[in-house]
């Protein structure tokens, strides 16, 4: 009866994340704010069922109590967290609020069914970060002084990265975290926020190639210290970022052109010196050749994503947990081996339609500086994605970054909800903006 249970439940978590990922895109049709809101509420109303019915599976397969009592939780987290918002910050962006609900849920479904002690983990900080961001946007409606304190952002970022390559752990040939008190954190997640920072503020400051210059060069030293410490899945962030933020301040292609050939040119050199990019590439290239040791990481991955098709096995009818580290780096195959290829595009879209968000604040705003950090946080983001995706999948060599949101990870939960409450406040910042404009006209 369980199995019938689980059977037809995959099929409807499937039609209820099809149904969120289309109301998450005919959002975009309304301009009113009540059909807006009307909505957001739809997208609730599936969340809050698709996460039941998961979670009932759950718990009938595993019969472990606790997860009812994650699961109320969760239930308690989600009302408060849409709630509070709404109620303390009434003109922000509900959808935005929602895909990261949204991506949240599908997080700890796939961490509890991985490891219900990482789920749990995870849930005190994803709440943790909750309460600690809430206050962002606040911050950034009021403190315009942001955009005068370039070299705090740009030294200080130097300062964290250099110290994780002098002391840094060491992770799969990479190091990434600082470890104090028995608890680990990585500075790199952070430093992408200041590092948008520092280039929003130093172009907002001047565009003349004296800035441009210095700009570059003390960007190329936030990427140069990433490549030292082997963190090259960050140092691609960081070069896209910044190349792409460099553009759309200048509009010249010439910068474009001679960043990309710099970028491919630094890409060789890395692989000439790297043993480790050497054997991700390898594995890459021909995963095959060596199943049982470089190349066994993606060949699992690969297999999870065709043996769930289109539909999924369903819930703990497949194996996830055969694929390393897969709650962090490869959680994408884990959701397509059991949930469905269908669910997993559409977690894919949701990603997408966060990018989308924060690309249109970035073209509603008006000064340099708030537009080119609503874009290059955008950028950061859809890279990021774009990098845990396309390992998974075997597009590109696997680059050992997070999916946002979704993933198993303290610092990267930390610095996604410090990115998504600075584009908030941006958010309600020209809305404030909007409405003294038009008290002003009448």
């Amino acid at each position: 009866m369980v199995n019938v249970i689980i059977e037809v439940s995959k099929y409807l978590m499937i039609l209820l994340m099809a149904a969120y990922t289309y109301l998450n895109f005919s959002y975009f049709r309304f301009h009113d704010e009540r059909g807006q809101k009307k909505v957001c509420r739809r997208q609730n109303v599936a969340m809050f069922l698709l996460h039941f019915i998961a979670y009932l599976i759950l718990y009938l397969k595993s019969e472990d109590e606790r997860i009812v009592l994650f699961y109320l939780a969760q239930i308690v987290f989600f009302g408060a967290y849409l709630g509070l918002y709404r109620m303390f910050y009434p003109k922000l962006t509900r959808i935005l609020v929602n895909n990261m609900c949204m991506l949240l849920c599908v997080g700890w479904i796939v961490l509890t069914r991985i490891s219900l002690d990482k789920a749990l983990r995870q849930f005190m900080i994803v709440s943790a970060a909750a309460l600690v961001t809430w206050i962002i946007p606040f911050v950034v409606d009021r403190m315009w002084q942001l955009s005068r304190i370039p070299w705090i952002y740009g030294i200080g970022g130097l300062i964290l990265l250099a110290a994780v390559w002098m002391v840094g752990n060491n992770s799969f040939g990479a190091q990434l975290s600082i470890s104090f008190g028995g608890y680990s954190l990585q500075p790199s997640e952070f430093v992408k926020i200041s590092f948008v920072f520092f280039v929003a503020a130093m172009f907002y400051r001047s565009m003349d190639l004296t800035t441009v210059a210095v700009t570059t060069l003390v960007a190329a030293a936030h990427v140069l210290i990433l490549v030292l410490s082997k963190d090259l899945g960050s140092a691609l962030i960081f070069f896209v970022t910044y190349l792409s933020m460099l553009f759309v301040a200048t509009g010249r292609w010439l910068y474009l052109l001679a960043g990309t050939l710099a970028g491919c040119g630094a890409s060789v050199v890395a692989y000439g010196l790297f043993a480790h990019v050497r054997t991700r590439v390898a594995a890459w290239q021909n995963p095959w050749a060596d199943l049982d040791n470089r190349g066994y990481q993606i060949t699992q991955s690969l297999f999870a994503i065709g043996t769930g098709g289109w539909f999924g096995m369903g819930l703990f009818q497949g194996m996830p947990y055969k694929i390393p580290v897969v709650e962090k780096d490869f959680v994408f195959a884990a959701i397509s081996e059991e949930l469905g290829g269908i669910f997993a595009v559409c977690v894919l879209l949701i990603c997408l339609g966060c990018f989308l968000q924060f690309m249109m604040v970035a073209a509603r705003m008006q000064a340099l500086f708030y537009k080119l950090i609503a874009f290059g946080l955008g950028m950061e983001y859809l890279v990021q994605v774009f990098l845990t995706v396309g390992g998974v999948i075997k597009f590109i060599p696997s680059t050992g970054v997070t999916l946002p949101l979704v993933s198993y990870g303290g610092s990267s939960v930390l610095g996604t909800f410090i990115v998504f409450g600075v584009v908030q406040g941006l958010y309600i910042l020209k809305k404030n903006d909007e409405e003294d404009y038009e008290e002003e006209q009448t």
